[in-house]
């Protein structure tokens, strides 16, 4: 079954927990799962992709204006209604619009028609109630993303788990 993270980053951080993410899924016997930046998306992998993730870094306590425009104007020709969606993001410092990222993702992702994915409180801890959120160190030098790896990788695992729950035949 394929799976596909598609996302938006600016200075690297999102694009290493979208690959995190990958990796988690790719752990999942009959996963394939590949990472796309929305500059070069594999539109033939995400079309036949049963389940998306999309990630972006928080820019003024939101998604980024073009991972916005992009999941507005490809999410009817990529057929995303039907398919599990799921999301997260970066932040530069703690309390940094994450989880208004996230929910932002996952309210284009449910009016598109998805099913969207959280895993919330059902797996157990680590509790990932919305989508994982990852604190890089540019302005907090006791944070990093290394620090996230695991909740990336998890939650990667989860949403591979749940979709071939779903849609493995």
């Amino acid at each position: 079954m394929k799976l596909a993270v598609i996302y938006d980053s600016k200075t690297g951080n999102t694009q290493q927990a979208g690959e995190w993410i990958v990796e988690g899924m790719n752990g999942i016997p009959g996963v394939q799962a590949k990472a796309f930046s929305i500059d070069d998306v594999d539109q033939d992998f995400v079309k036949e992709a049963k389940g998306i993730v999309a990630g972006s870094p928080s820019y003024a306590a939101a998604m980024t204006p073009a991972l916005h425009a992009w999941l507005l104007e490809n999410g009817g020709q990529l057929g995303f209604a039907g398919k599990l969606g799921g999301a997260y993001a970066t932040e530069q410092f703690t309390h940094g619009g994450g989880e208004s990222v996230i929910q932002n993702i996952l309210t284009i992702e449910m009016v598109n028609g998805m099913l969207c994915y959280s895993s919330g409180g059902a797996c157990g801890a680590p509790y990932i109630h919305l989508g994982p959120i990852g604190v890089n160190n540019n302005v907090e030098k006791h944070n990093g993303m290394d620090y996230y790896k695991d909740y990336f990788t998890i939650f990667g695992k989860r949403f591979a788990d749940k979709a071939l729950e779903l849609f493995n035949d």
